[in-house]
């Protein structure tokens, strides 16, 4: 038999029809990983420069305008970040991603001078919106062009907040209720004995290194006596202090306005009003109500909303905690 009846082998350049799936599966290459068109590839990048130069210019126009609270820091921003890294990405897209948000973070936590506090509360909002964002370019690229309705709904709600007028809901209360194993009159004694620092007992203001006064002065429940909550500065953020005042007395209630807020606490939230309400529940129990209005300062409300309402309410746990009121 001569050399030339023999099969030609395969070369190695030329593998043999079907021998893709013959590779296991973590050998397969994937869609993203096989060359584009070269024209493809230079309109994929001239967008992401687009959008980066886009990002820039809103979040110097945001700080500049002292917006840093709205949701275009915490949406809108990390949207347009996640587009721009994904376009520009072919390999560990996640990873890049990840990385590049955490050094963001970190910056602005810096440069802006935020506390630990909101870092640690806006962390997780910021992370998920730029991974699920970086998901939905992938899944466009690889041709589900219906997850792209997900970008500009996202880059609508980083609006909120860029004007009073565009703000959702940002007057909020917070409740807390008791029923105390006292009189109305021990009740009524024991707030015109006034505040005093105490133990944390929140397991979650605990966590979050929440600062707490640690020094009160003032007493009484008489129109015009003030109470003055001081707290010292640490690590997690400045001190400072809050002056309260009675601005309303009735026979069981005491209504409260907040006179001023050096704490960094007067970042997140404006406090409006507060009242402590009581009434007899039998001959031995007094229920005891804390009403605190506020109005939140960041956005979206979706998110921070129910944040602050949950630490308002261990805020105002706290405070019947000072007042001995448990």
């Amino acid at each position: 038999m001569h050399h030339s009846d023999l099969p030609e082998p395969p070369r190695p350049d030329r593998p043999r029809p079907g021998a893709e799936q013959l590779l296991p599966q973590w050998q397969v290459p994937e869609p993203g990983d096989r060359p584009e068109p070269r024209a493809s590839l230079r309109a994929r990048l001239a967008v992401a420069a687009i959008v980066t130069v886009v990002g820039a210019v809103a979040f110097v126009a945001t700080v500049l305008d002292g917006r840093t609270d709205s949701a275009m820091v915490f949406v809108g921003l990390p949207t347009l970040l996640a587009v721009a890294l994904t376009l520009t990405s072919v390999r560990n897209v996640y990873g890049r991603v990840t990385k590049v948000v955490t050094i963001v973070l970190l910056l602005t936590a810096v440069f802006l001078h935020e506390g630990f506090i909101c870092v640690v509360l806006a962390a997780p909002l910021v992370y998920a919106v730029a991974l699920g964002v970086t998901a939905v370019v992938q899944a466009v690229r690889r041709g589900s062009r219906t997850y792209a309705l997900v970008l500009p709904l996202l880059l609508i709600s980083g609006g909120e907040g860029l004007a009073p007028e565009v703000r959702v809901n940002p007057q909020q209360a917070a409740f807390v209720v008791r029923v105390l194993p006292l009189t109305v009159d021990q009740v009524a004694a024991r707030l015109a004995d006034g505040p005093e620092p105490t133990a944390l007992r929140s397991v979650t203001l605990r966590m979050l290194s929440m600062p707490t006064p640690l020094q009160v002065e003032g007493d009484g429940l008489d129109l015009g006596d003030r109470w003055m909550f001081a707290y010292h500065g640490s690590a997690h953020g400045p001190g400072g202090h809050i002056v309260t005042e009675i601005t309303e007395r009735s026979a069981q209630r005491v209504g409260f306005g907040f006179v001023e807020d050096t704490t960094i606490n007067a970042r997140w939230f404006h406090w409006r009003h507060a009242a402590v309400t009581w009434r007899a529940v039998d001959a031995g129990h007094t229920e005891v109500t804390l009403d605190i209005a506020y109005e939140r300062r960041l956005d979206p409300f979706w998110y921070f909303g129910p944040i602050q309402q949950t630490l308002m309410h261990a805020g105002g746990e706290h405070l019947l905690d000072m007042l001995d009121l448990r």
